[in-house]
């Protein structure tokens, strides 16, 4: 979300790129209360977890052959991440893991529409773009930037 009621009380400016995804995708966008930790926190608290338990450690590891972690290097390891230590361990909350939750979501799920690439007016992410590793709470600015998105 860009603004808050900025076209009045419940009307947000969203950000142009999530509202065509919500679009092509048949997903509604809903706006967390602000200040309520019950769902706003549950939403954001995976962005700590990844930090801690996957960014943190691999661009520590880069850093001491010397390298800085990019966005390609991200995407080739998060993979085996998820599937090793993300989906393993058991939830806080659900008491499972969440691996066993997703395959009993994945059956209920329909499946995403058909588009060429060239229909999506997302840009691709560059290569050997710097991920920032000192916080995942940046404006919306610092991801359109790392994402090679104009503004």
């Amino acid at each position: 979300m860009i603004e808050r009621d900025a076209f009045g009380e419940g009307q947000h400016r969203w950000n142009a790129h999530l509202l065509i995804l919500a679009r092509d995708y048949g997903f509604s966008l809903r706006a967390c209360r602000p200040y309520r930790p019950k769902t706003k926190g549950k939403v954001e608290r995976f962005n700590g977890y990844l930090k801690h338990s996957f960014i943190t450690p691999l661009a520590a590891s880069l850093k001491q052959l010397g390298l800085e972690l990019d966005v390609d290097t991200a995407n080739g390891q998060i993979g085996q991440w998820l599937n090793d230590i993300a989906h393993q361990r058991i939830h806080g909350t659900t008491d499972e893991k969440p691996q066993v939750l997703l395959e009993q979501e994945r059956q209920r799920l329909q499946p995403l529409p058909v588009k060429s690439p060239t229909d999506s007016p997302l840009p691709a992410l560059t290569r050997h773009q710097v991920i920032p590793t000192e916080s995942l709470q940046h404006p919306l600015s610092v991801y359109d930037q790392l994402l090679g998105v104009a503004s």
